[in-house]
């Protein structure tokens, strides 16, 4: 007689997990009860396990009744290419994700040679290997492409080249790794150094890729062709409907009728010097009001849009479409044609023009006590830049400011004395972010680049913009009609810890768990400031931050430390704030232009203008990288002093201090070592030498690579460059990755 089987020892609750944890793939309840070896009875109090688990929230149950931890990823999964980071990791998240916190982060791996490289959008079946939670600080992933999933045939904008009798298409995209055979169709003409659109085709894995030339856009080296690869390479609308342009060049003059007339009072316009479009003028004296001993009145007249753009109509569909106008160094594509733009919604000096006027009164300190909007005609006294109004205010003015100086100039500074005093006691988030100015010469050439001044008059529109732009949703909320709010979220949890391990490196203590505000960040700025340290701690306080953008729900703008705050100073160039105008039409009962009953989702709008706008600024970035590299082009071999602004697995971002174009370091060029990517202390350091590289140091470079049609820069470090020497064992990279020097480098078109 056979004996009985004495059934196996059942598993604990953490055995199970570590099995789930562990096995490849995700193991369903047929998986874990085979490794342990239970029989039927055993099964049955398995699956009871396995619901108690879940409805603990210690295990989760997927597709196919397959389990995991929650916030795990499976070994292999379809992603989406979300964009890269500050650093320059590409990263992307889960097609399917069915939990409520947000999916961990996929840093992408470099495509292998032959492929295109991967932007935001594409999708891909990937194998993900986890990073160490304890190396990188939180969860994540590393994510290898193991093959694109089919979609829209790739698209590839390059230049046209023949070598040896064959065409051949080198892409503009600095991340693209390899050049395409060109297919011309019969009925395309097409010459070496022209500009193409091209479909990517299928092709030999072992043979070079080839593309179908689709449209010629004309010459790669003319003056205006960094202008347009930004354009084309962002899908930038360019062309109006004939409707929208027939629309703006029927527009006329608006009647006085039951607007309130400004024309008498002396508003001025203070804009850039290459300013070609004038949608806000300001104006202040001191409130006569003895209630309010100190105080202001101010008045921000801004172009009525609304009267000219209605509803519906053509000119409405192509500006919501642009959502903004976007700059270039030398040119502009307008949100609205240049009848309207240029014309009839332009301020121009000594011309009638229909606007909105908000009328603020405040008190010494700064704060708005009341605010009063009308539909208003005014009369431009003046067009200045603001350099003119800071000489003015320096004692310097000319024969435009002169007679200004007392009258008009002198109390816009004392209004906006008190605007930075109120500024300055809520705790404004104070970063200070230089910008770039390209001077581009008549022959379309760059003539120089030089940091964009930052003057008080510059910092007074800015205040007068801020308070209009508050009592504009105080109004709406008031009477009750939708706010497209500009809104600003404080930093995530995940960025707050990665911000307070860096700041644990350099014996700064951030509290964990802590309610955040602008002011905390200050006083780590201020800590750091006229210090060696100052550059890497504002590039890392700038990286916690979270991005604005457009919504109808109000949380605040965190930036500004403002309860309430929306858009309603450029309707001329930002969709948002015509919507702005259109409510305090329809809410004040303001004539002709409000808002419809009857009108799209707010929601939808906002992330739509929240897109557009992460689009121009994206096209407007990468033409002044562009004219940067055609300015550094004849400089190659030259060196510079710079600055480490990113430190990646693949090698060091460096911000030359000149010129302020951003160039790769590869990690190959860095010398014989085995290099270990910090991610808490933003350093490349060498695991033999010592050799440290961190984010913030002051660095020499030479210039080896200047591509103007991609806007890449390739930089080497000078010999006898200076690395610090860091304490202690380096960390790994992300997931304990070494950076080693042969093959380490991404050394592509920058």
């Amino acid at each position: 007689m056979a004996r009985p089987r004495t059934p196996a020892p059942f598993p604990s609750d953490e055995q199970i997990l570590d099995f789930i944890r562990d096995t490849p793939g995700r193991p369903g309840k047929r998986e874990i009860a085979r490794a342990f070896h239970l029989d039927a009875d055993q099964k049955r109090d398995l699956k009871k396990v396995l619901r108690r688990l879940e409805t603990e929230g210690t295990l989760q149950r997927g597709r196919h009744r397959r389990f995991h931890e929650p916030g795990t990823l499976p070994p292999v999964t379809v992603v989406e290419v979300t964009g890269t980071d500050l650093d320059g990791e590409v990263l992307a998240r889960p097609v399917t994700w069915d939990e409520e916190v947000e999916p961990p982060p996929i840093y992408m791996a470099p495509e292998r040679r032959g492929q295109p490289a991967l932007g935001r959008g594409d999708r891909v079946l990937a194998r993900l290997t986890p990073l160490d939670p304890a190396e990188v600080g939180h969860a994540a992933y590393e994510g290898r492409t193991i093959r694109r999933i089919a979609g829209a045939p790739a698209r590839v904008l390059g230049i046209f080249e023949d070598r040896d009798g064959r065409g051949w298409i080198r892409p503009v995209d600095k991340r693209a790794k390899y050049d395409f055979v060109a297919e011309v169709p019969p009925d395309i003409k097409v010459k070496p150094g022209h500009l193409v659109w091209a479909e990517v085709r299928r092709g030999s894995r072992l043979g070079a890729r080839t593309a179908r030339v689709l449209e010629v856009l004309g010459s790669a080296t003319g003056p205006q062709a960094i202008s347009m690869i930004a354009v084309h390479d962002h899908d930038i609308p360019t062309r109006f409907p004939d409707a929208a342009l027939a629309e703006a060049e029927a527009a006329g003059p608006a009647a006085l009728g039951a607007r309130t007339d400004l024309r008498t009072l002396p508003l001025v316009t203070i804009d850039g010097a290459d300013a070609r479009d004038f949608d806000d003028a300001v104006w202040a004296e001191a409130d006569p009001d003895p209630g309010n001993g100190g105080g202001w009145h101010l008045v921000v007249a801004i172009a009525d849009v609304a009267w000219y753009v209605r509803p519906g109509a053509p000119l409405d569909r192509s500006a919501y479409e642009r959502g903004n106008s976007v700059y270039f160094p030398d040119r502009v594509v307008p949100m609205l044609p240049e009848a309207l733009s240029n014309g009839w919604c332009s301020l121009v000096p000594d011309e009638d023009r229909p606007c909105m006027a908000a009328h603020l009164w405040i008190d010494g300190e700064g704060h708005l006590r009341r605010h009063r909007f009308e539909r208003a005609m005014m009369r431009s006294a003046a067009r200045l830049t603001y350099e003119q109004v800071q000489a003015a205010r320096d004692g310097a003015a000319d024969e435009v400011t002169g007679p200004l100086a007392e009258a008009v100039i002198a109390p816009l500074y004392g209004a906006y004395a008190a605007l930075e005093r109120h500024r300055t006691a809520r705790g404004v988030l104070e970063l200070d972010l230089p910008e770039r100015r390209v001077i581009i010469d008549d022959k379309g050439k760059v003539a120089g680049i030089e940091p964009r001044a930052r003057l008080d008059s510059h910092k007074l529109i800015e205040e007068f913009m801020i308070c209009a732009n508050v009592a504009a949703a105080e109004t709406l909320e008031r009477l009750g009609e939708p706010c497209m709010y500009r809104i600003h979220d404080a930093p995530s949890k995940d960025k707050l810890e990665s911000l307070r391990q860096f700041l644990e490196t350099l014996n700064v203590k951030f509290a964990r768990g802590q309610v955040v505000q602008p002011a905390q960040f200050n006083k780590v700025l201020d800590r750091f400031r006229d210090t060696p340290h100052t550059h890497m701690v504002s590039e890392v306080v700038l990286r916690s931050q979270s991005q604005a953008e457009y919504g109808p729900e109000n949380i605040g703008h965190f930036g500004l430390a403002l309860r309430r705050y929306c858009h309603f100073t450029s309707p001329i160039r930002r969709y948002s704030d015509l919507l702005v105008h259109r409510a305090l039409i329809r809410g004040g009962r303001l004539g002709d232009g409000g808002l419809e009953k009857v009108h799209k989702d707010f929601a939808e709008m906002g992330q739509h203008l929240s897109m557009t706008e992460r689009r121009a600024a994206a096209a407007e970035r990468d033409a002044v990288d562009r004219f940067t590299a055609a300015f550094l082009a004849d400089r190659v071999g030259a060196r510079f002093a710079g600055r480490i602004t990113g430190v990646t697995r693949f090698g060091l971002f460096v911000r030359l201090a000149d010129s302020g174009g951003d160039g790769l370091v590869p990690i190959g060029s860095l010398g014989d070592d085995y290099f270990v990517h910090d991610e808490a202390r933003h350093a490349l350091v060498g695991r033999h030498s010592g050799a440290e590289y961190r984010l913030g140091d002051e660095v020499t470079v030479v210039l080896r690579e200047a591509e103007p049609i991609t806007g890449g820069l390739i930089l080497e470090l000078a010999d006898g460059a200076p690395a610090r020497r860091g304490g202690g064992r380096p960390r790994p990279a992300k997931g304990g990755r070494e950076s080693p020097r042969k093959g380490g480098g991404k050394r592509a078109r920058g």
